[in-house]
């Protein structure tokens, strides 16, 4: 990969090629990325989110914004990402400031939902203690007779974030653990890119 990889090119170009490659041979999830964030207390935490797509120069997702990891991003604003795909031997690991998605763009995304996973967002107390599933799938339930024939309305405690990289690293496996990497990084998001090759 190092005779061929081009720091001329915008990490983004990058990232556009490389996920449409694991698009293409990943038949399930191949969005799937690592967010890690912490607390305003200084506890890492990290879970697996579903990359929806660049906003606005952002990576975004979507989530409750009552649940821990949303109360994490509004408090710090800060966050990483981490995109492994194994059976491609590459990673992308991004760092960056984040902010709420508008709205309107949370409000167009959840139309595109199923049904099911617009009531879920509804019925849903992200990482609440319940009795148990069946207690879920009553509420579930009870938000589809609510909104029988009709469409579901995007709860106003629901939306996206998007991340803006302040770094980007692209990482390809080798034999014998000597992986390449290639950094981007910039000081703020007006800043140019400075870009390095890291030791394994």
């Amino acid at each position: 990969m190092a005779a061929s990889f081009d720091f001329k090119l915008d990490p983004f170009k990058h990232f556009e090629l490389l996920f449409a490659e694991a698009a293409a041979k990943i038949p399930k999830d191949s969005n799937a990325m690592s967010l890690a964030t912490v607390s305003a207390e200084g506890v890492p935490s990290a879970r697996t989110v579903l990359f929806k797509g660049i906003v606005r120069n952002g990576f975004s997702f979507y989530t409750n914004y009552e649940s821990p990891k949303a109360r994490d991003l509004i408090s710090t604003k800060k966050a990483a990402l981490l995109f492994f795909w194994p059976s491609l031997d590459r990673q992308i690991r991004l760092e960056g400031a984040v902010e709420k998605l508008t709205r309107e763009e949370s409000e167009v995304y959840f139309e595109t939902r199923p049904r099911l996973s617009q009531l879920g967002a509804w019925a849903s107390h992200q990482s609440e203690k319940i009795k148990d599933h069946e207690e879920l799938e009553r509420r579930v339930q009870e938000f589809d007779q609510k909104f029988q024939n009709q469409k579901v309305p995007c709860p106003p405690y629901w939306g996206g974030f998007h991340l803006l990289p302040l770094k980007f690293e692209f990482w390809f496996a080798r034999s014998g653990r000597l992986h390449e990497r290639y950094v981007f990084e910039r000081a703020d998001l007006q800043s140019s890119w400075e870009t390095s090759v890291r030791s394994p």
